[in-house]
């Protein structure tokens, strides 16, 4: 089991910052989003998701803004205690503005949390292509250089964010649907977690928290009668569970899994996604992505299981 950031592993010791997070309340009883990422990513999008689940949006606010924000917030009765701010790379100080406004919004008693957007430079290059503009921070150079400057400067942002969402082969719906999972209810105590069902010879998810590899378990590729099915077929998951060693991962695994999740809500993480993989991400993945899925609904998770890769080949 490994946690992952995509770009390698995560330090998972504790920071002042994520104390603070875990221990934070709000301005009143406001809760308090940052939405942020790589330009291209769907900032846009996921602000617009946020406002129709009843969010107070504010795009575009410089960082030193957020907490004349938050604090208004709290001193102007609005219809809604949930409020969030869009906030980009283009101010040329991002990252030490961002993070002296997040440490003075915890200071002052402001429980934040960080959603970090971000897509693969492929994605990013073809979305701009589309839309034809140029990128904002790539001045005389070409995109390619905008995107990697961009990516160095909100290194330190990604890494500290409470949920990383990467929307490379996510349309609107989808990252509107999937603000709309994490955000909906944000009275609701607890961890939520996302499975997601991958294929190993198509990369990692990138966004992954923590990745599994069921690929100790036979493939039902070589069964000719399996092949054409996926995992979500009653042969190929019984197939799959029949397996030695496949209930005794699923049995131990809920229990780490029980774990971490204590832990990530002590630690104030809210979100987490759990990326489950095999060769093709047909058959055990999905198989497994939905039995682990299932054991964390009965310990009363809020879970959502998809499956990223079925179908692809």
């Amino acid at each position: 089991m490994t946690e992952q950031t995509g770009g390698g592993e995560r330090d998972t010791s504790r920071s002042p910052r994520r104390e603070a997070r875990g221990r934070g309340g709000a301005v009143g009883d406001t809760a308090f989003v940052i939405v942020t990422g790589m330009s291209g990513a769907g900032r846009s999008t996921a602000a617009k998701a946020l406002e129709d689940l009843g969010w107070f949006v504010i795009d575009n606010l410089p960082p030193g803004m957020l907490f004349a924000m938050a604090e208004e917030a709290g001193r102007v009765k609005l219809d809604t205690d949930k409020v969030a701010a869009v906030v980009d790379v283009r101010s040329l100080a991002f990252t030490t503005d961002l993070n002296t406004a997040i440490e003075e919004l915890e200071a002052r008693g402001v429980g934040v949390r960080v959603v970090f957007l971000e897509a693969s430079d492929e994605e990013l290059v073809r979305r701009f292509e589309n839309v034809r503009r140029p990128h904002p921070l790539q001045g005389e150079g070409r995109l390619v250089d905008g995107i990697a400057r961009e990516r160095g400067i909100l290194r330190e942002v990604r890494a500290n964010a409470d949920l990383v969402i990467d929307t490379s082969s996510h349309n609107v719906h989808e990252l509107r649907g999937k603000i709309a999972s994490f955000f909906g209810g944000e009275d609701r105590p607890g961890l939520r977690v996302n499975v997601v069902s991958f294929g190993f010879k198509y990369g990692l998810p990138v966004d992954a928290d923590l990745v599994v590899d069921c690929r100790f378990l036979p493939n039902p590729h070589w069964v000719p009668e399996l092949r054409p099915m996926s995992g979500l077929d009653t042969p190929v998951r019984e197939y799959v569970l029949s397996q030695p060693g496949a209930k005794e991962f699923l049995d131990a695994y809920e229990e780490v899994l029980g774990v971490v999740a204590a832990g990530y809500v002590r630690e104030g993480k809210g979100y987490a996604t759990l990326a489950v993989g095999c060769t093709g991400g047909k058959h055990r993945s999905v198989a497994m992505s939905e039995q682990i899925g299932a054991r964390l609904r009965d310990r009363g998770m809020e879970v959502q299981v998809s499956h990223r890769d079925v179908g692809r080949e």
